[in-house]
C-alpha cells in the first residue's frame, strides 16, 4: 500500500473516533454564552413574579382588614410577626398570613404603630431595597420614604389608614 494513502487512512480513522479539543471548546463557549443570556432573564421573571404575588397578597389583606373594620367598627389590636389577631384572621384567605411573604420575612399586622393607625407589614424581608422599591412602584409612588408603602424599622409597611 502506498505510504501516502496509509497516512490519510490513519487520519480519517483518528478523526472518526471523536471530537477534537477545539470542537469541544467551541461547543462549551456557545453553551456558556447562551446560559449567560438566559439566566438573567429567568431571574428577572422570578423577581417580577415575587413582586406581583406580594402586591396581590397585600391587596387581599387590605380588603380583609377593611371588611373586618366595617363589620366590627374598629380594626383589631396589634399583632406579632407571623401571627395575625384572630378577628382579622377570620377574614383572610386561608393561610395567607401564616406563611412567609414572597419577598421573605413574616407578615405582621400593625395597629397604632409606626405613625399609622392600621397597616400590613413585612417584618425582616430578605429582598433588597431595590426590589422593595420595585414593589413600591407597583403599589404607590416609588418612594419608600413616603406614601402608602414605606420603610419601617426592620421592614416595610403598607398603610391602610393614617
Amino acid at each position: 500500500m502506498n505510504p501516502l494513502l496509509r497516512s490519510r487512512t490513519r487520519r480519517r480513522r483518528r478523526r472518526a473516533q471523536g471530537f477534537t479539543l477545539i470542537e469541544i471548546m467551541i461547543v462549551v463557549v456557545i453553551i456558556g454564552f447562551l446560559a449567560s443570556m438566559a439566566i438573567p432573564a429567568f431571574q428577572k421573571v422570578r423577581r417580577n413574579t415575587q413582586n406581583n404575588t406580594f402586591v396581590n397578597d397585600l391587596r387581599q389583606m387590605r380588603a380583609a382588614a377593611e371588611e373586618c373594620n366595617m363589620e366590627h367598627g374598629e380594626y383589631p389590636p396589634d399583632g406579632f410577626p407571623g401571627n395575625f389577631p384572630a378577628a382579622l384572621e377570620a377574614y383572610l384567605p386561608t393561610g395567607i398570613g401564616s406563611h412567609r411573604t414572597p419577598v421573605g420575612g413574616m407578615w405582621d399586622w400593625d395597629y397604632d404603630q409606626f405613625g399609622v393607625k392600621a397597616g400590613i407589614s413585612v417584618y425582616e424581608p430578605t429582598a433588597d431595597a431595590g426590589q422593595m422599591q420595585e414593589v413600591d412602584r407597583l403599589v404607590d409612588d416609588g418612594n419608600l420614604g413616603s406614601g402608602n408603602f414605606r420603610a419601617r424599622p426592620s421592614g416595610y409597611i403598607y398603610v391602610i389608614e393614617f
